[in-house]
């Protein structure tokens, strides 16, 4: 077995397109489209006079609230472009939660397995790793731009 593969059995059910699948795929979503590039990248999360922003490399991207930006955040590191988001606004802080959470767990195994390896073999086992998330999120995809409400009205 891989390192990789053994450090995504080891996640198991902290694999973060796991939880994307489980967790945002399978409720209503509407998509959203980040303009960064496809690899792994810094981001933070600035406090403005307008309200809130997610900064990734030199875009700034503005969020309602301070959940979205997390969420937002965990797919701008790992350079996914379309990504869904939960239309339920009180279900995005604890998926970020779960997200953020799973996110870290990856870095600490990423740092933990690796230790014996030279920095270039670090780099390439979790870019790797990256890459295999990134592409496994976009296979699940981003769903549509607003979700359809499918309900009978009553009309006379």
């Amino acid at each position: 077995m891989t390192l990789a593969g053994k450090i995504r059995e080891e996640l198991n059910a902290q694999w973060i397109p796991q939880i994307y699948l489980e967790r945002v795929r399978a409720g209503r979503t509407r998509s959203y489209h980040l303009d960064v590039p496809e690899r792994e990248n810094r981001s933070e999360i600035m406090f403005t006079l307008l309200g809130i922003e997610l900064k990734v490399g030199n875009k700034r991207f503005a969020c309602p609230d301070l959940a979205t930006a997390r969420y937002l955040q965990v797919f701008a590191r790992l350079g996914c472009r379309d990504i869904a988001v939960p239309y339920d606004i009180t279900q995005i802080s604890p998926v970020a939660d779960e997200l953020e959470t799973a996110w870290q767990r990856l870095l600490l195994l990423l740092e933990t397995e690796t230790v014996d390896l030279t920095l270039r073999g670090q780099s390439r086992i979790r870019s790797a790793m990256i890459g295999a998330i990134r592409r496994e999120i976009a296979d699940f995809g981003a769903g549509e731009a607003m979700p359809e409400f499918n309900r009978e009205t009553k009309q006379r």
